[in-house]
């Protein structure tokens, strides 16, 4: 293999490893979905425990164990897509929802010697000390606790050695993958793998970006400048790299720890509380938010109550027309203006490709009135949520991913409320922030500066206005206008009148020849075989074979 560069023995590798993972939960399912399940011998099951396990799995299971075998670039596909309802069955988001990103810690890691390697320092110049033992460990990268020559406790972020050489192969598979399925399966073609794929990859690579990373906390520091319900730990620029990043070290309790929290006195239900009204501000006024915020994610520090986010490798931003456009499409929620709901609907869609307008009123029409038949204690967004969802795919409606990445979050706050308070309704959090953000919008420096801006491309288009008619009816004298017309359709037309008129002129030669068979029959025309001219029996065969070959191409085609 000497031809072989590295990134090549890597995807060679990882081939193999996809093979070995395939085949093996492939036999499984085979075994577990036919008749052999039955025929195995008790015998043979209570001597492998493991195939017994295995046997009991269902097919989507199947799918995420394959996915956590075969590793982080797989497993963080499985995370990406398990807020896709759009593409996947809900059974499978289910399995993929149950994805955890924890791995084993690597052995023989020296992280002083990576630090000092990455850095270009000397370890004993900036650090007191660095913890060897890692505080956590996950697919793409190691936390371990250190303190600075300067007294202050920080936590270092780095990335495992050689991962983008593992991702980087893993996604050419994919690629290659993508592209036989949409090469081959035109149900494949229909969710377009290639550009999931690419989506995909743009995704995990700005997450392999560490100073990405850096810059998301400096920038959601800046939006709650201020703001003392929240604390943002402080990034040390200096100490940070593409693959290693420096950061205050919290000393909070994860919003999960509920009899800890309530132990030291902490009020849960105002950690709620303001805890939702924070992220709420995130997606409405900030249009910059947290991606993931699962328990693990979320601290309070116990001496101030406040909240304390960590891990800002997955955000999402939401365009300024966008987020107004968010906000028109929950008031109208509150005001059950289905119309309006299709028109901002359709505002933010990526694709709409709606057949049917009036189910899709229906639908959204259901889905209202399901809600306000429920009373306010018992409203729960994440139902609300995987119902729109649920109308969103039944009406071939695609939403950008942030969206999606908002969706799935707000379920995963609302469920961080609900641990903290059991009676806890986000509703409640949501509607003072409608009403203000609805307020601000009517205020006249907004509306002043709103039609300032829009003045201001009337003019530019004013301005340009004369330059562009010339420019045309330049073209025009010139004979340069051209206009493209496209007929849609034409070539499927054109593709079924050829094979209609190809089955007319087969028609009237097996006319032809039977008529003329026939004719050499009563005419007695020799050569003669037993009595029978052979040139009518040839004649009748050739037109028995070429009905038969249409009538077999009609039924092929299914067009009969």
């Amino acid at each position: 293999m000497l031809g072989l560069n590295f990134s090549k023995k890597k995807e060679i590798k990882r081939y193999n490893k996809l093979l070995s993972v395939l085949t093996k939960y492939g036999f499984e399912d085979i075994m577990a979905s036919s008749q052999l399940k039955k025929i195995i011998p008790n015998i043979y099951i209570k001597k492998h425990p493991e195939t017994q396990k295995n046997l009991s799995f269902s097919k989507y299971e199947r799918i995420r164990l394959v996915l956590e075998e075969l590793g982080p670039t797989y497993i963080k596909l499985g995370q990406v897509f398990s807020n896709r309802e759009d593409l996947l069955p809900p059974d499978l988001i289910k399995e993929l929802a149950k994805l955890q990103d924890h791995v084993a810690t690597l052995k023989n890691f020296s992280v002083s010697d990576v630090v000092e390697k990455e850095l270009d320092i000397q370890i004993s110049e900036h650090f007191q000390f660095i913890d060897s033992n890692p505080l956590a460990a996950a697919s793409l990268a190691q936390v371990h606790k250190a303190r600075l020559i300067t007294g202050e406790d920080v936590v270092l972020k780095i990335q495992r050695p050689n991962i983008k050489d593992t991702i980087g192969a893993d996604i050419l598979i994919m690629k290659q993958l993508a592209k036989g399925l949409q090469k081959y399966s035109n149900q494949a073609k229909a969710l377009q793998p290639l550009q999931i794929v690419a989506s995909f990859e743009k995704s995990i690579k700005e997450e392999l970006q560490f100073l990405r990373e850096v810059e998301n906390m400096e920038r959601f520091a800046k939006n709650f400048e201020g703001n003392e319900a929240i604390h943002v730990p402080k990034v040390y620029r200096r100490l940070c790299t593409d693959q290693l990043i420096c950061m205050q070290f919290i000393n909070g309790i994860k919003v999960s720890e509920i009899e800890v929290l309530q132990s030291l006195n902490v009020d849960t239900v105002a950690v709620a509380k303001v805890g939702v009204d924070l992220y709420l501000q995130q997606i409405l006024e900030n249009g910059f938010f947290h991606a993931d915020p699962h328990p693990g994610n979320i601290f309070v520090i116990p001496e101030t109550e406040q909240i304390c986010f960590i891990d800002f490798g997955m955000m999402g931003s939401i365009m300024p027309n966008d987020k107004e456009a968010l906000i028109d499409l929950l008031q109208q929620f509150l005001y059950k203006d289905v119309k309006k709901i299709i028109v901002l609907i359709e505002k933010i869609a990526v694709k709409v490709e709606v057949t049917d307008y009036k189910k899709l009123e229906y639908d959204l029409y259901e889905l209202i009135e399901s809600v306000n038949n429920t009373t306010l204690e018992h409203i729960k967004i994440s139902v609300i949520l995987n119902q729109f969802k649920t109308v969103i795919f039944e009406n071939k409606i695609t939403l950008p991913h942030y969206l999606y990445m908002l969706i799935r979050a707000l379920i995963l706050i609302e469920g961080v409320g609900l641990r903290l308070d059991p009676s806890f309704n986000i509703t409640d959090n949501l509607q003072p922030f409608i009403s203000k953000l609805t307020r601000k919008r009517y205020n006249i420096k907004h509306l002043f500066k709103k039609n300032l801006n829009r003045f201001q491309d009337f003019n530019a288009l004013v301005d340009t206005l004369p330059e562009d008619i010339n420019s045309i009816l330049k073209k025009v004298k010139e004979g340069k206008l051209v206009i493209v017309h496209e007929h849609r359709g034409l070539e499927s037309f054109k593709n079924t009148t050829s094979k209609a008129v190809n089955r007319l002129v087969f028609a009237v030669i097996i006319a032809a020849l039977s008529i003329g068979s026939s004719i050499l029959v009563i005419a007695k025309m020799p050569p003669l075989i037993n009595g029978v001219p052979l040139l009518g029996a040839i004649g009748f065969l050739l037109s028995a074979v070429l009905g038969f070959y249409i009538i077999f191409s009609i039924f092929k085609n299914d067009h009969f």
